[in-house]
């Protein structure tokens, strides 16, 4: 619920927290009791924030909700966390790890 002032003609200004549905309705003087209309004596707060921190919590905010995936690897993998740096033709040249060990490892099933 928002917060309204009031001025009373008696005690002076004060402030309200009041539904939204109520905002025109005068409301009772905390002091005295009689009815104050609301009046607006400061001007309204407004949330301003840095364009390159809105930009930044509005790129999380869209990740959140519907991440981009790429198929072409794997998270952790070594061309984007910096571990392992193998190139494509140094992984394409190693063995299948299921099928390197066919006679070490009998209870391995591979697939």
């Amino acid at each position: 619920m928002p917060v309204y002032e009031y001025a009373c003609d008696d005690c002076g200004p004060f402030t309200a927290l009041r539904p939204m549905a109520a905002f025109q309705d005068p409301h009772a003087c905390p002091l005295c009791g009689d009815e104050a209309p609301r009046v607006m004596l400061t001007a309204p707060a407004l949330a301003g924030m840095d364009p390159a921190r809105r930009i930044a919590m509005a790129t999380n905010e869209r990740s959140s909700h519907a991440p981009k995936s790429s198929k072409s690897h794997a998270p952790g993998c070594g061309c984007c966390s910096g571990r392992g740096l193998k190139t494509p033709a140094a992984v394409a040249a190693q063995p299948p790890a299921a099928k390197s060990f066919p006679n070490a490892r009998p209870w391995m099933i591979s697939h």
